[in-house]
């Protein structure tokens, strides 16, 4: 682009430039001054370039951030003067003439080129500021690049882009909603989507075969490391007359392909592992778990059945085997047990293999002989190892799954040059809610059961599976996704187990239960969640750094002032009255 701020992007300016005339626009980076010699470098998108003048007077009055314009000629700079860091440190621009653009205070809230070193708080206020540190604004391009990358693979799998609306009705889908008041309709709320999963079912409805887009979902949920409050972004799509494995290896392709594309660690190749939910459950403790870590649990209820040790008799117990660290100190071990406490285990029993097959710790005394034996030959235990116990009632295999990510940490076991993916499928359709007293879907409500009506008619809800799935890679869910309910008869009867009557899903999921009156066809569909690929992508810790314009963890805007109060008259046009 060229116009009278600039004819030459700075970054783009090489040694072919020299003796040329250009005109360049940027921000002011540095300001120095070598023994009367004034350098200025300027920045814009594309790098920096160094700038000195003939008569240093036509910097007066110059600040750091100012945004500027300014016209000279392209010249070699002397060898001693080379900078390596950057690709125009070999030339220099020697100005002629100069105009600020929009000028900066001479005090910054913060060294922009060091703002990530800065608290959260001040960068978010000054977002604006914080988006000129390359690094950070390097992570929003990226983000263009990525979407732009997965936005061609869906199209060169044929699907279409089609945009959903953002004000629709609340609906209960797991989280809390963010309802609009509406001015029109006196009372009436407009929910935000927290997906646009009803949308996307009626678009399979309407004829289309295959749908996605970038969508933004909307959930009043606490924030955490990997979720950011209020607003996040999912590569959503669907497919119709489709199965279960259709949606899988199109997941595949976009997980695979994009972390491919984009990073040189180690990648899972297709297809990815399968596993149950039981399994994950059995073999990991939890349902996301991080496959570079290679302890596993194993089950040792059974060798308790009959024990005399009480805290073991009656209760599922869980162990994990770790070899060759026996020797370890008291203190390390202690470590372990303080934080079994942090999660609310009592602590954690265990002992050690001595090299003669003898065992060492807290709990030995309390075994038999009989339960040694079926310990080494059910653990492989040998010389050296040690294997911890988790028992408990219910969370056994939780609380062994947080102990195995613990150890896997202690022990360095987890390789971070690694992106280990998997898929969790086949989870249950209910759960117990001892809270609510009834029974509870524990993934998407619109989910189709394994084996349909018949499944729901005679399996108790506990036993009913779903043909639901989740893609995740390295202890982080990455995207969820189902086979649909398009039978209105089945949603019917998956609803009713749930505690809805007929009349409540017919008003709380209205267009859905007419339109499956209507000959709709079976579909499935996933969603990827970009901003989490992301974070991994680009090794950060917080999902925050990934997104141009984040809310706080808190779930506020410092820089806008958001949430923020309204004017009376607003209020009354909404038809709302707020109590002191």
């Amino acid at each position: 682009m060229q116009n009278k701020y600039r004819t030459n992007y700075c970054g783009e300016l090489t040694e072919k430039d020299i003796d040329k005339k250009v005109r360049v626009a940027g921000f002011v980076e540095n300001i120095r001054d070598h023994g009367g010699v004034i350098f200025v470098d300027i920045r814009d998108n594309t790098g920096v370039i160094q700038v000195v003048s003939n008569d240093d007077s036509i910097f007066d009055g110059i600040t750091r951030e100012s945004s500027i314009t300014l016209e000279g000629i392209i010249r070699k700079r002397g060898e001693d003067d080379y900078n390596e860091r950057i690709s125009t440190g070999t030339i220099e621009l020697l100005v002629e003439s100069l105009e600020v653009l929009g000028k900066a205070s001479n005090v910054l809230p913060f060294e922009v080129m060091t703002s990530r070193d800065s608290g959260e708080d001040i960068r978010l206020k000054y977002r604006y500021l914080d988006l000129r540190n390359p690094k950070v604004k390097d992570t929003v391009i990226f983000r263009t690049k990525v979407i732009d990358y997965m936005r061609q693979i869906m199209k060169d799998e044929d699907f279409l882009e089609i945009n959903t609306p953002i004000l629709t009705a609340s609906s209960p889908e797991g989280a809390r909603d963010f309802i609009v008041p509406s001015r029109k309709f006196k009372g009436k709320f407009y929910a935000l989507p927290q997906a646009p999963q009803q949308f996307k079912q009626l678009l399979m409805c309407g004829g289309f075969d295959k749908y996605f887009q970038i969508a933004p979902c909307f959930r009043d949920e606490d924030a955490r490391s990997d979720r950011i409050y209020g607003e996040f972004y999912q590569l959503d799509f669907e497919m119709a007359f489709a199965e279960e494995d259709d949606v899988l290896r199109i997941g595949e392709k976009i997980f695979y392909d994009t972390f491919k594309k984009f990073s040189d660690k180690k990648i899972t190749d297709t297809p990815f592992p399968r596993l149950s939910f039981k399994e994950a459950m059995d073999r990991f403790g939890t349902d996301k778990p991080d496959l570079r870590n290679p302890l596993e649990l194993i089950d040792l209820t059974d060798v308790f059945e009959e024990t005399s040790f009480r805290p073991f008799r009656g209760v599922t117990v869980k162990g994990i085997v770790v070899d060759d660290i026996a020797s370890k100190s008291n203190s390390w071990f202690n470590e372990l047990v303080d934080y079994a406490k942090t999660i609310g285990m009592p602590g954690i029993g265990y002992f050690k293999v001595m090299d003669d097959m003898s065992f060492a710790g807290p709990i030995d005394k309390f075994l038999s002989e009989d339960e040694r034996e079926d310990l080494i030959e059910v653990g492989n235990l040998k010389p050296g190892s040690v294997i911890f116990f988790i028992a408990d009632r219910k969370n056994a295999a939780k609380n062994a799954g947080l102990i195995r990510d613990e150890l896997g940490r202690k022990l360095e076991l987890i390789n971070k040059d690694e992106f280990k993916f998997c898929i969790v499928k086949d989870f249950p359709m209910y759960e117990w809610s001892e809270e609510e007293d009834q029974y509870i879907f524990t993934h998407n409500p619109f989910s189709m059961p394994q084996g349909g009506m018949e499944a729901l008619t005679s399996k108790k809800p506990e036993e009913v599976l779903a043909y639901q799935f989740d893609f995740v890679c390295n202890g982080i869910e990455m995207a969820s996704g189902a086979v649909r309910n398009h039978d209105l008869d089945i949603m019917k009867k998956a609803f009713e187990i749930a505690g809805y009557s007929e009349e409540e899903l017919k008003n709380r999921f209205k267009a859905l239960y007419e339109a499956f009156k209507y000959g709709a066809p079976p579909h499935a569909g996933m969603a990827p969640g970009i901003d989490r690929m992301l974070m991994l992508l680009l090794d950060e810790e917080s999902i925050r750094e990934t997104i141009a314009f984040p809310m706080s963890a808190a779930g506020s805007d410092a820089m806008m002032d958001s949430p923020s109060e309204v004017t009376e008259m607003q209020l009354r046009e909404a038809h709302i009255k707020v109590r002191d």
